[in-house]
């Protein structure tokens, strides 16, 4: 009996401890789980906190991670080539690791165009505004997206943001022309790209000494290619813009042939201007100019006009220096009668430089990339550049171009050092300033007899460098000379207006009849209605273009009419069809579209 009682008290015993254990072992794995899936939500809260630090905007981070799972990345582009290619994506990542995006493939992923090895001849599109240049080429890695099971937490981005390349933002004529201009307008292209929208810029430079015009383009903060690793090793954006417009670019650099005006120049001053107005509010600059009075006389006018007017001269403290620059500063006030004012890169802020360009009426300066300022100037001012010894302005015009832009209605002026006694060369300097001892002696001496830089392509010519970062005494009586004269030409110093071209619209109602007079012999009568715009405007000529092609030939007779109806009768067949186009011309050379085609049996 007792030996008994002892094994029940034994079993319980062992019961008791089992029991025990198995609660204990319940807890530990209960423990295990919830601190793993603690974990899990820190890291997911993680990840949300890192999104949300880039926007005050809220994201679902179990949302996106799941229509980045189930839809993958989203394509689709605007152009037909690599070089005016716009691309939207949802859902494309970034890889800090691989330092690639990459485009994740699902059921449901899109890709217009999907190009095949076709993307790769040689890029899917330029990242930057200058086209064609292989470091500014764009492309993504793919994968699968069942890939991210075993890929790093993705951290997004809630923003809408546009992805492209600075091409230099060291230099304010590259930052303004190759980036600004064309971010501007590319943002003005597509209605989510406004003011909330972020920049990202992934060419790899620093921030540079102009990123506060960066800053002007959006409320956000721009980011840089290498901030990107402090969110996470994968970035997923959950809509992004990639690629610039170029239609706002008028200048190649010479990477091709030397440099010059573009061949296909699709902006005018009046976009430029919209930009510059843009950029000014941005900067919380209006111009001094005042608006058109009714009363007042014309004297008075002329008088006040003449006390506004002042001459802008930007002063270099380091390199390509005016040696003589007090002297010309005299020499300029006493000639035009008016105040001189000098601005500097180097100590001044550039809101203040534009404040005071914005109201000029001449501005001076050597070559350099201070002169893109000049996009700022007031209607009817005067851009006049200097030239350094042995460099020839004709071959050297990215702000004449600009200057020469129709609507800009800037009047431009060159000034060239052709006295050799009158430079200072710097042969001992860094290569990237003009130096050129590193050089062979029998190609420095070269260099130092030759009068002329010859035409060459971009961008390490050490001939080139040599002499633009020459130093510069100005000759003022030549330099005064060449100004008076350009000024003749100059139409006038007042402000002129805002000019547009206006082009005609099509004709209207457009129509033709026919006579048989003989078996050899019949007319063809063409008539139509004025443009419709045509009534509201003030036109000092207009004409009107007619073609007839014989249907089944290649040529066709071209006529030039004053009226609205004719009748042709040389060459016109009995019993043929013809073919009739008819448009409208404004001021001899403003083509409107052709109306519709007729077709007319004789």
């Amino acid at each position: 009996m007792r030996a008994s009682v002892v094994g029940c008290r034994m079993s319980l015993g062992t019961l008791i401890n089992g029991l025990l254990v198995s609660v204990v072992a319940a807890l530990l794995w209960k423990y295990s789980n919830l601190s793993e899936h603690a974990a899990l939500l820190e890291e997911e809260l993680h990840m949300t906190r890192q999104s949300q630090e880039l926007s005050q905007a809220r994201i679902d981070y179990h949302v996106a991670l799941q229509a980045l799972q189930e839809h993958g990345t989203r394509m689709v582009c605007t152009g037909k080539m690599h070089t005016d290619r716009i691309c939207r994506f949802d859902y494309l990542c970034y890889s800090s690791e691989a330092e690639e995006f990459v485009f994740f493939h699902s059921n449901f992923s899109v890709m217009l165009p999907n190009l095949g090895s076709r993307r790769f001849q040689p890029a899917l599109l330029d990242l930057s505004s200058v086209e064609d240049h292989n470091t500014q080429y764009f492309n993504f890695l793919e994968l699968p997206a069942a890939a991210l099971k075993f890929m790093p937490k993705p951290v997004f981005v809630p923003d809408v943001t546009l992805i492209l390349n600075r091409f230099n933002p060291d230099n304010l004529m590259h930052v303004f022309h190759d980036d600004l201009l064309p971010a501007f307008y590319t943002m003005n292209q597509y209605s989510d790209l406004d003011d909330e929208a972020r920049l990202v810029f992934m060419e790899g430079w620093a921030e540079g000494p102009h990123f506060d015009l960066y800053r002007l383009l959006s409320s956000k903060q721009p980011l840089l290619k290498e901030q990107l690793r402090n969110f996470g090793k994968l970035m997923c954006f959950t809509k992004s813009y990639i690629g610039l417009s170029k239609m706002t670019t008028w200048y190649q650099y010479g990477f091709v042939q030397p440099q010059g005006p573009k061949a296909n120049i699709l902006v005018s001053g009046n976009e430029i201007r919209q930009f510059s107005r843009a950029l000014m509010e941005k900067m919380n600059i209006t111009r001094g100019e005042e608006a058109e009075k009714d009363g007042g006389s014309a004297e008075d006018e002329k008088v006040k006009e003449k006390k506004d007017d002042y001459i802008v001269l930007f002063s270099r403290s380091t390199t390509r220096l005016i040696l003589n620059e007090a002297e010309l500063i005299m020499a300029l006030a006493q000639e035009f009668q008016m105040r001189v004012v000098t601005v500097s890169l180097e100590e001044q802020s550039f809101p203040s430089i534009v404040q005071t360009i914005s109201c000029a009426s001449v501005l001076v300066s050597m070559h350099g990339a201070q002169l893109i300022t000049s996009l700022f100037l007031p209607r009817g001012a005067a851009v006049v550049e200097l030239f350094p010894f042995a460099v020839n302005p004709e071959q050297y015009t990215p702000y004449k171009t600009l200057a020469s832009l129709p609507g800009m209605d800037l009047h431009y002026i060159s000034w060239r050092n052709t006295k050799e006694e009158n430079t200072i060369t710097h042969p001992d300097r860094p290569w990237e300033q003009g130096g050129i001892a590193h050089l062979e002696k029998e190609e420095q001496e070269r260099i130092l007899t030759n009068k002329e830089v010859p035409r060459h392509l971009c961008c390490r010519n050490p001939e080139w460098l040599f002499r633009i970062y020459q130093d510069t005494l100005v000759d003022i009586p030549s330099f005064l000379e060449v100004l008076k004269e350009g000024m003749k030409t100059k139409p006038s110093l007042k402000k002129a207006k805002p000019s547009t071209t206006v082009y005609p619209g099509r004709v209207r109602e457009p129509q033709c009849q026919t006579s048989v007079q003989t078996t050899n012999d019949a007319k063809l009568t063409v008539s139509w209605q004025i443009p419709w715009n045509l009534k509201y405007l003030k036109v000092k000529e207009v004409k009107y273009e007619v073609w007839i092609q014989e249907q089944g030939e290649n040529t066709y007779m071209p006529f030039i009419l004053p009226q609205q109806n004719y009748t042709f009768s040389e060459n016109i067949k009995p019993f043929t069809t013809y073919l009739v186009w008819v448009r409208c011309i404004f001021n001899k050379n403003l083509l409107g579209p052709f109306a519709d085609v007729l077709m007319c049996k004789t």
